[in-house]
């Protein structure tokens, strides 16, 4: 039996085991994928003994993603880029880390919007974590110009300091305004998820043929990507990118790549739908 896991504090609302243990199901794997909730003042040794706690790997969520990094003995380059990890694995003994958020996101904005424009300046709102993995991936992707709004400037001019002279820090009021020129708009802050404000941007200064990506996805469909559709905008929702970043941990631990098909889709849209009611 190859158990995983995904450990953060509190996990009761992670629908990785949702995802994980339909891809275990469906490809006949002697395995399975639970849930640990770890405390900040016990996680650096909980992930020390990993292995000796019965796993082969893991999944790590908010809080704790800086310390799975932190206790690694390795770090994949996106890891190490971020500083932060969200998988762990083992190679020769050795616990490895890695962050697929950015490839999760960069693979199903490809899927949903397979021509976005990627020579066109992209608008990052927020300077967290999520923020720092869309960063990454879009200048892996090669995009020239990420202009960043967050509400708190100075930690936005950190993040920019992070990742260089391609990240423009522009006030929170201008957020609107400088949608202008823009080919990619992504919300990467918590606003507009369900039970915090909505976030409040006005998308006619977007031109016609750019995307708009919002990874929250408790509520499926926010006001962000309503207005978008409103507007006939080519819109991206945030479920999409939990389940392709699953993809490489899946691999990694059970040895066989997972398909993110349109069932496994709707089963965890319904399953978001039914905890909203």
């Amino acid at each position: 039996m190859k158990r995983t896991c995904v450990i953060g504090y509190p996990i009761e609302h992670s629908r990785s085991p949702l995802i994980h243990n339909y891809w275990i199901k469906k490809y006949s794997i002697a395995g399975e994928y639970t849930k640990k909730s770890v405390p900040h003042e016990t996680i650096f040794e909980y992930l020390k003994k990993l292995k000796s706690n019965g796993f082969i790997g893991a999944n790590v969520t908010i809080p704790h993603k800086r310390t799975a990094l932190q206790v690694a003995n390795e770090a994949d380059a996106a890891a190490v880029a971020i500083g932060a990890a969200n998988t762990l694995w083992y190679e020769r003994e050795q616990l490895i880390a890695g962050n697929t958020d950015g490839y999760g996101f960069l693979t199903h904005l490809d899927t949903s919007a397979p021509d976005w424009p990627a020579d066109r300046p992209a608008a990052v709102l927020g300077a967290g974590g999520a923020a720092q993995a869309v960063i990454y991936a879009l200048q892996q992707r090669g995009v020239s110009k990420i202009r960043l709004f967050n509400r708190t400037r100075a930690k936005a001019e950190a993040l920019a300091a992070r990742f260089g002279d391609q990240i423009d820090v522009a006030p929170w009021q201008t957020r609107s305004e400088g949608l202008q020129d823009c080919g990619l708009l992504v919300n990467t802050t918590a606003l507009g998820m369900a039970g915090n404000d909505p976030l409040e941007i006005d998308l006619s200064h977007l031109p016609q043929e750019a995307v708009v990506y919002d990874i929250v996805y408790v509520p499926l469909k926010t006001p962000l990507l309503a207005a978008a559709q409103v507007r006939q905008l080519r819109s991206v929702d945030g479920l999409g990118m939990l389940l392709h970043q699953a993809v490489p941990g899946f691999e990694r631990w059970y040895g066989i790549r997972p398909e993110v098909t349109s069932e496994l889709y709707a089963m965890v849209a319904q399953d978001i739908s039914a905890s909203s009611c």
